[in-house]
């Protein structure tokens, strides 16, 4: 037991953390004068309302499910659809890619922004 906690706490320390998906939408909001988990009549929240977009944020491997999230988000809002997709650059640019060509082939009407671990604080 001793060694699965001490595998744990080095497992913790020694991978660098993402942050959570709301620091990441509060910085990203704020950059934007949005508004953060705006609220739907049926209860769903669109992480982030700016004056022009419905704009999802997901982390890489959530690439396909921010697709069909930004585009519900719109059509509930009349907003053009966003997603910001947090990847770490070096190690998840295949789900950006994958997010780009997705969007491109399908001609979806969504903007992508990208953030980076480093951008929070």
């Amino acid at each position: 037991m001793k060694a699965c906690m001490a595998l744990i706490i080095l497992l913790s320390i020694s991978v660098p953390s993402l942050g959570a998906e709301r620091d990441y939408q509060d910085l990203w909001c704020n950059q934007n004068h949005g508004e953060v988990e705006f609220r739907l009549p049926d209860a769903t929240r669109v992480d982030c309302l700016t004056e022009t977009h419905a704009v999802e944020m997901d982390f890489g491997r959530k690439w396909a499910e921010a697709i069909g999230q930004s585009l519900y988000y719109a059509s509930c809002t009349g907003k053009r659809a966003g997603v910001v997709l947090i990847v770490d650059k070096d190690k998840d640019g295949r789900y950006l890619r994958r997010l780009n060509e997705a969007i491109t082939y399908a001609k979806l009407p969504i903007d992508v922004w990208v953030m980076d671990p480093k951008a929070l604080p």
